[in-house]
């Protein structure tokens, strides 16, 4: 199988959605198809032998739609071709060209629009207020005839796309937004024209004075500049990917045979030491081999302070180097780096649909064929109806008026943009924060989450473990017991040794030699130091060994012990734990403000669990906590009916993570757990997951708010266009007012959408 990503080209609307997509469902070899109004892209999964684009375009041809291939996958073989992200510049390119084309139909139709709205204006002014004068002979004769002309070019030049719209309607009985627009202006125009043309002949059956010229200029410039102050404003709301493709540093300074030499981007090869300047971007993923290095990681993570890297430390492709001249080595290169990543899942997740455009799609899709059917039952009741109880004339021409408006105000575009504008710009806000999405589905399912189940070790501590007590018994000095401890155990490769020698070279400790040196798997080690025997043990080994504890520490209970004993009595005690993330109190405070239940899951001994609970405010733990067994809460949690979250970053985390509604993984963690999770944050910070909660809810209240506006307009407006007030109250809205109404429902639910980049992320419920 093959999964290929394509622009889609010629969509108007959001029924445009559903023909393409089942068009393309129908082609031999698709397995599935999932196309993106708002991204105007296509997503298909296919058989490897129908991985043809051309073909698979030409299938849309007779729709007037077109595919384009998209290069942005960041893991094509070429990592230039990925990283200079060809397709994606290009799909810009021509979108660009689209504004453009828009930008000049609007500047060509505004004048006339405002000439045709002057002269409406002061016909109904002069109808209804005294003070203002009617038009003169002279000014009628000359619009009478200057009119047509204007409307022609209106109908004709800036309504063509309107025009093919109706002619794919009349084909193929396929309607959308095109050709609701297309058949109402074109009624509206053909109806004057007739009018016109036979003035003396149908003088005594209808009233000539009355045509639409006007209604077919100012209904066609006004949604044309509907359409570009939409486009122009949809164009904003993929920034996120801009920026962090912007990121990229354009080359490199590599040593090679000795010497510093500048090149291209995909000339860097992993194991090359790269040089960085001083205000360089850092062009590959990487480890700093000098110095100290202080890089600006805020469009990576949203920190605003230069993180201090040490030696040995990873850095990551499209920071920036803040002081000082370094080399590295080069781990990561191209498609491989943390930034391609990052770009490929806001890429994904940006193209995705939630469950809300799944049903706004589908809506959409049936809406059109019923508002052709309710404009023209609408045309009937005017004509049989009306005329009833009005002059016929008049109810032909309030009929047409009717029919004309409910095309224009119906409209489903602004249905189809309401969910994935505002996803696209909640999924890129999240990664400019280090919050990223697997897809849509995620973001919009993650403020329904009541419980989260987190992880203690690498999540809420830092996953090192440090010494946070020493203390020596009888018999040794302390600081001659800690040389002794700490010579033992720079001979193991266990974590905890490790921590134990680090703890030592703090103090100043002299590492000794050891000799008939054995480890001892799960409960320590052991060796001869000057002469004796001595063990580095932990509780089962001393148990053996028969000593007994008499150093008392205080963390004895809440930590990891290491005792250095000679088999007779204990001479040293080390108190080893995990350190407490700095952030995590306040991130577990945030998560319960916004009303999630927080329990802690450790595989550690109760004891320890219970001590870092109570530190960071958790009151439910689950100690020794195998993989199964969080599986297990989590599987139990979702049966009580609880919408499970589950944040870790080890192996053992994986089947927890897949099991539950929402997986966040650490971006510091296994690799296992970032592919089974669906939100990655970078650099482990847990405060993102409050973050991301409170942005989930932002970005789900903004949806609503775009589906509201959306159904508003046409809830309102539609039964307002038909006449249906009229006999009540004598409303009849004007072809003009439902063009408008139309091109602001389109722009308002985008720009709705464009605040979600700029609105403070409040932190409560």
């Amino acid at each position: 199988m093959a999964k290929i990503t394509a622009h889609v080209s010629g969509m108007h609307c959001a029924s445009c959605v559903t023909r393409v997509e089942k068009t393309l469902a129908k082609q031999p070899g698709v397995q599935d198809v999932a196309v993106n109004f708002a991204t105007e892209e296509a997503r298909l999964t296919v058989a490897d032998e129908a991985a043809d684009l051309e073909h698979l375009s030409e299938s849309l041809k007779p729709f007037g739609y077109a595919l384009h291939p998209k290069q942005t996958d960041v893991g094509s073989a070429s990592p230039e071709m990925s990283m200079n992200h060809g397709g994606q510049h290009d799909h810009a390119s021509m979108k660009m060209n689209e504004l453009l084309d828009l930008k000049m139909r609007v500047v060509t139709i505004l004048p006339l629009v405002c000439i045709a709205a002057a002269m409406m204006t002061w016909d109904i002014a002069s109808s209804l207020f005294d003070g203002v004068p009617e038009m003169s002979y002279v000014t009628q004769e000359f619009f009478h005839h200057l009119l047509p002309i204007m409307a022609s070019y209106a109908l004709f030049v800036t309504g063509r796309p309107y025009l093919r719209g109706l002619w794919m309607f009349l084909r193929k009985g396929i309607a959308d937004m095109d050709s609701l627009v297309g058949l109402g202006t074109v009624s509206a125009f053909l109806y004057s024209f007739i009018v016109t043309a036979f003035e003396q002949p149908l003088a005594s059956y209808l009233d000539v004075s009355v045509t639409y010229y006007d209604v077919t200029i100012v209904v066609i410039g006004l949604i044309t500049l509907g359409k570009y102050l939409e486009a122009r404003a949809r164009m904003k709301t993929g920034n996120a990917i801009k920026q962090l493709i912007g990121l990229q540093a354009k080359g490199a300074i590599v040593i090679r045979n000795g010497e510093e030499s500048e090149v291209e981007l995909s000339q860097v090869q992993v194991g090359d030491v790269v040089v960085v300047k001083p205000g360089m971007k850092i062009p590959v993923d990487g480890v700093l081999l000098e110095s100290v290095a202080y890089i600006d990681q805020s469009l990576l993570t949203g920190e605003p302070l230069p993180a201090e890297k040490h030696v040995g430390d990873q850095l990551s492709a499209g920071t920036l180097n803040t002081t000082g001249h370094f080399t590295m080595r080069a781990t990561s290169i191209g498609a491989d780096t943390l930034l391609a990543h990052i770009i490929r899942l806001v890429s994904d997740a940006q193209g995705s649909k939630a469950p809300l455009q799944r049903l706004a799609d589908k809506i959409a899709s049936i809406f059109v064929p019923i508002v052709v059917v309710i404009a023209v039952l609408t045309l009937g009741i005017w004509l049989g109806v009306g005329s009833q109880y009005l002059p016929f004339s008049q109810a032909l021409s309030y009929g047409l008026v009717s029919f004309v408006s409910v095309l224009v105000i119906a409209c489903p575009c602004a249905l189809g943009l309401a969910t994935p504008t505002a996803i696209i710009v909640g999924v890129g806000r999240g990664a400019l924060r280090g919050i990223l999405f697997k897809n849509a589905e995620v973001l919009e399912r993650l403020h329904k989450m009541n419980v989260l189940v987190i992880d203690k070790t690498g999540t809420l501590t830092v996953g090192k473990p440090t010494v946070r007590e020493a203390k020596a018994g009888d018999g040794l000095a302390a600081t001659e017991a800690l040389a002794i401890i700490a010579s033992l155990e720079s001979r193991s490769e266990h974590p905890l040794g490790q921590a134990v020698v680090e703890y030592a070279k703090q103090r100043g400790a002299t590492l000794l030699p050891v000799t008939e040196f054995k480890n001892l798997p799960g409960q320590g080690v052991q060796g001869v130091v000057e002469g004796n025997l001595y063990y580095a043990a932990g509780p089962g080994l001393l148990k053996q060994l028969g000593v007994t504890t008499r150093i008392d520490l205080t963390e004895r209970s809440a930590s990891t012990l290491i005792t250095l004993t000679d088999g007779k009595t204990d001479l040293y005690a080390v108190a080893l734990g995990d350190a407490l993330k700095p952030e995590a109190k306040a991130a577990v405070t945030k998560l319960q403000s916004l009303g999630i239940q927080v329990i802690m899951a450790s595989g550690d001994n109760l004891a320890a669990a219970r001590a870092v609970a109570q530190e960071v405010g958790i009151t439910e733990v689950l100690a020794d906590a195998l993989p199964q067994a969080k599986l297990e809460k989590i599987q139990a949690l979702q049966a009580g009916g609880a919408v499970v979250g589950m944040a870790g970053d080890g192996v053992n985390d994986a089947p927890a993570l897949a099991q539950a509604d929402i997986g966040i993984a650490m971006a510091t963690g296994s690799d296992v757990s970032i592919e089974t999770g669906d939100i990655t944050l970078l650099h482990g910070d847990i405060r993102k997951i409050a973050e991301a909660v409170a942005l989930s809810k932002a970005t789900v209240r903004t949806v609503q708010e775009n589906l509201f506006w959306a159904f508003i307009y046409n809830v309102i407006g539609m039964p307002l266009a038909a006449g249906l007030f009229f006999p009540i109250f004598g409303w009849l809205l004007s072809p003009v007012f439902a063009g408008f109404a139309m091109a602001m429902s389109s722009v308002s639910v985008v720009s709705n959408s464009l605040r979600l980049k700029y609105k403070t992320i409040r932190y409560d419920r």
